[in-house]
């Protein structure tokens, strides 16, 4: 059992077969005992992403509405999510200050922060955050993450 902070580029990768579906699926997985922690605002990015695919012509409407089901089934039933509050934010801040992110993605690391130390705290084991986004995997490399990117598995 392991816990994982993953961003919404990871998090899509259960729902869309693309590179690295079949690690992170079999890694969030029930049957894994892994816990997966992502913010409230990963389901606003995969909405996005979901309907990018459409656009792109590399979902069909029908597949859509079956990914939704799946989505709003497993969302917040098999992820433990941090809420957009004011502590998240102003990190959030200070993450932008520090490093070149765009916004939901400093909130992200916002998120995996402030979980972080909610589960040292608690005596929890190490938080590892996923992302296939270099530039947001290096920001929390240098918040001290160990980090993994889907789209090398």
């Amino acid at each position: 059992m392991a816990f994982y902070y993953a961003d919404s580029s990871a998090l899509v990768k259960r729902h869309v077969a693309e590179t690295g579906s079949a690690w992170f699926t079999a890694l969030a997985d029930p049957s894994a005992h892994n816990t997966i922690i992502t913010a409230q605002i990963s389901l606003v990015e995969l909405y996005s992403a979901l309907n990018r695919c459409i656009r792109e012509r590399t979902l069909t409407q029908a597949d859509y509405a079956l990914v939704m089901i799946d989505l709003d089934l497993i969302f917040n039933s098999q992820y433990a999510i941090v809420p957009l509050s004011q502590t998240v934010i102003g990190e959030t801040r200070g993450l932008l200050e520090r490093h070149p992110l765009r916004a939901y993605d400093a909130a992200q690391l916002a998120s995996a922060i402030y979980s972080r130390s909610e589960m040292k705290a608690a005596g929890a084991s190490p938080l590892v955050f996923l992302s296939a986004d270099a530039r947001l995997l290096t920001a929390a490399q240098a918040e001290g993450f160990a980090t993994d990117d889907p789209n090398l598995h």
